[in-house]
């Protein structure tokens, strides 16, 4: 695989985000209640989530242009929204506020091991559009270089903007979250995929364990078309899996807090590397420091890293790639 993806030969440091966005309700206590038991929490929190809010938020701390389309609703979470994504330098035109919507929610449980469980109900999100979508690429894509898109927005706009990506010459990462059944055609369309150790298994079927399993993983995602899997593997860092190499890439040893958007920051921090022109091995070791800081604090955007601390986190951690397997 080229270091230099389609939609990178000519610096354009813009990243389309299209995905969620909710306001987060988290609570945090010693462990998780058992089914019908009630037990004392810790702190709880209510902040800017949603996995693609997350994930634009970490693009704009990365560095790169972010834009941001979705829908939230006009209730009282409606400022809390926009006024995370701003303070994040996320552009916001394309945020639609549907008019007497309610804002999607996610209720986040995390205990001390720093594991949690998430039910995220849509809401607003469910009436993004496709005609919203062509309106931010057609205000977009001219500046930008990079897709980001998940799949907590209903499956057939995730699609539609893969496709449009792929029209425009973008270079589309699919962070496959929460992992859902997807058509095969799909994955022709996918430059990156970005899936943990459950989402790969939901998807591929094949338990992840090891680097192995990982390589096994990956290599599903490439017979379907896909040009590169990275999957991630929480403290036993990322593989990097295309027809041409797999590449082991360790994880920096932290103290985890809370694991909450650490996927999300790896994906932006990746798709922003990208569109600012990075080689993929440079923007997955910067996505992987950036996964590291962000589960070293409570909650979902705040605990999004700015640049200067991944970098700073890079330098006291030099860990090179492996190169376990070169075909």
């Amino acid at each position: 695989m080229p270091e230099k993806l389609p939609g990178t030969e000519k610096l354009r440091p813009g990243v389309i985000i299209v995905g969620s966005v909710t306001a987060d309700l988290t609570t945090f206590s010693q462990r998780l209640p058992s089914r019908g038991e009630t037990i004392h929490g810790d702190e709880f929190t209510l902040v800017l989530g949603g996995k693609g809010a997350n994930q634009a938020v970490a693009v704009g701390l990365a560095g790169a242009d972010a834009h941001f389309v979705a829908c939230v609703g006009t209730d009282l979470f409606q400022n809390l929204i926009f006024d995370g994504l701003r303070s994040a330098g996320v552009a916001t035109e394309h945020v639609r506020a549907i008019d007497g919507a309610r804002t999607g929610i996610a209720h986040i449980r995390v205990d001390d091991s720093a594991e949690n469980d998430i039910v995220m109900v849509p809401l607003a999100n469910e009436q993004l559009s496709v005609e919203q979508i062509d309106q931010a690429f057609a205000a977009c894509s001219a500046t930008s270089s990079v897709l980001l898109t998940q799949l907590e927005i209903p499956a057939d706009l995730s699609s539609y903007a893969i496709r449009r990506a792929r029209e425009s010459g973008l270079t589309v990462i699919l962070d496959p979250a929460p992992a859902v059944p997807l058509d095969d055609s799909i994955w022709a369309g996918i430059d990156i995929v970005t899936p943990n150790e459950t989402e790969a298994r939901i998807l591929t079927g094949i338990e992840v364990t090891d680097q192995e399993s990982a390589t096994k993983a990956g290599r599903w995602f490439l017979d379907r078309g896909a040009k590169a899997a990275v999957i991630t593997l929480a403290a036993a860092g990322a593989l990097l899996v295309t027809n041409d190499e797999i590449t082991a890439f360790p994880a920096i040893p932290v103290i985890s807090v809370d694991t909450t958007a650490a996927g999300d920051s790896f994906a932006g921090y990746l798709g922003a590397g990208i569109a600012l022109g990075m080689p993929l091995h440079d923007a997955i070791r910067l996505a992987g420091a950036a996964g590291a800081l962000t589960v070293t604090k409570r909650g979902a955007s705040p605990s999004l890293p700015e640049r200067r601390d991944v970098e700073a986190l890079m330098s006291t951690n030099a860990i090179p790639a492996n190169p376990s397997e070169r075909n």
